[in-house]
């Protein structure tokens, strides 16, 4: 490696192969007993296998103090390379080089034991970066004040909610002083104002001399934060360099998510219960739509499976809706509503969202979408599907507003005073 490389990846792959022949699970016993018998008269033939690349000849170097953001749509390759960086999987092929010290966020509950406490589990990662009890007793303040759950530290962190726990686990990464700090999609769980604390905190980190790897799709958090880009697409790269050429590259290159089904999608967080499976928009007649109209009435329904053996309560749905350059516009939520869903059956259920008069722009939105139980992820798909909008008469004028003058239509009325 060069003098200044902290990281040399060559030719990189990795591969992954498909059992198509798996039997379903079954959450009953006779179910589970046929597929038993599937499975012995199933031994004797063939399995058919499916290989899948997740990453195809991959090569980059990363210099020390770079902060690199690496971007790309759903199944582009990013976690699994993140998760060959950190040594979590191994690569097929090629080769990774890097020096100094490596500490990894990638997904709520990386790195701790829940049955140890906050206290126990910054000492026990301050051990696996190699520090000595001394260098982390000067540590620990920062860090407990950084994670601002002082009155939580010697809970046991299985008992923590999604967002205590990226509090800690990130600010354990940041203050225990690693050459090389890697961040995934997980900051995402926490609330604005702690996002921006971490990225204040990753960009003090770099300044020091230290490596930072940031995977997100928002691309304002990238354009804050790094100064070059790796960009990837298919586990492929297709550039490399500063975020002032690769960003744009990137935003120009939206596909037509809209033919995706929800069901299908692979690269999604959480336990599971709940399964976001389709998506439709509809007009305020209720008939099925491809683009909706600014200022028309618009109806977004989600078929959503729930797997769980029990009635489920306290679910929130949260839909995420970013413009074209990928900054995050607004949020549906039905806790801000306070329509929480409650004594929801297992299966298929739907949810049907209304906005009465949609307030933006004509252009192509991104939609995210996040569902949680009780406070814990069940499903959460970042970049999900797309939402076309066309201009349209919001003001009830007879013609279309100025369109260069901000993304979101506000009703309003002038009046003359004498």
């Amino acid at each position: 490696m060069g003098k200044n490389t902290v990281i040399k990846v060559e030719h990189l792959t990795k591969q992954y192969l498909l059992n198509k022949s798996l039997l379903p699970k079954s959450d009953t016993l006779y179910g589970s007993f046929l597929n038993g018998l599937r499975h012995v008269k199933n031994l004797s033939q063939k399995q058919q296998k499916e290989e899948f690349l997740a990453l195809q000849d991959v090569s980059f170097e990363i210099e020390r103090g770079d902060r690199v953001g690496i971007i790309g749509r759903n199944g582009a390759g990013k976690s699994t390379l993140l998760k060959i960086l950190s040594r979590i999987t191994p690569p097929t092929k090629g080769r990774i080089e890097y020096t100094g010290r490596m500490a990894s966020l990638l997904e709520v509950g990386t790195g701790f034991h829940g049955d140890l406490s906050g206290r126990e589990n910054i000492y026990l990662n301050g051990s696996i970066l190699g520090m000595n009890k001394h260098e982390i007793d000067r540590k620990f303040d920062e860090i407990v004040a950084f994670s601002e759950i002082e009155k939580f530290i010697d809970t046991p962190v299985k008992r923590y909610s999604s967002g205590m726990y990226v509090r800690l686990a990130f600010a354990v990464a940041a203050h225990l002083e690693p050459d090389i700090l890697i961040v995934d999609e997980v900051l995402a769980v926490g609330d604005a104002a702690f996002q921006k604390k971490c990225l204040g905190k990753m960009k003090d980190v770099s300044s020091s001399g230290r490596t930072i790897l940031f995977v997100s799709h928002q691309m304002s958090a990238i354009q804050n934060l790094c100064d070059k880009c790796l960009y990837l697409k298919n586990g492929k790269v297709v550039d490399f360099g500063v975020s002032e050429k690769i960003i744009p590259q990137y935003l120009l290159s939206s596909q037509a998510l809209n033919s995706i089904v929800l069901s299908d999608l692979v690269d999604r967080s959480g336990n599971g219960i709940l399964k976001f499976l389709s998506i439709k928009y509809k007009d305020g007649n209720g008939s099925v739509i491809t683009s909706a109209i600014a200022g028309s009435s618009l109806n977004i329904e989600f078929e959503i499976l729930s797997s769980a053996s029990s009635v489920l309560s306290n679910i929130n749905i949260t839909v995420g809706i970013d413009d074209e350059h990928a900054q995050r516009i607004t949020q549906l939520n039905n806790n801000n509503t306070n329509q929480i869903f409650n004594q929801v059956l297992p299966g298929v259920f739907k949810v049907h969202i209304n906005i009465p008069v949609l307030p933006f722009k004509g252009g192509r939105y991104t939609i995210s979408l996040f569902a949680s139980v009780n406070g814990d992820i069940a499903d959460w798909i970042q970049e999900a599907t797309v939402l076309d909008i066309e201009s349209g008469d919001f003001f009830k004028t007879g013609r279309l507003p100025d369109e260069g003058q901000g993304s979101v239509y506000v009703d309003h009325n002038f009046s003359l005073l004498s």
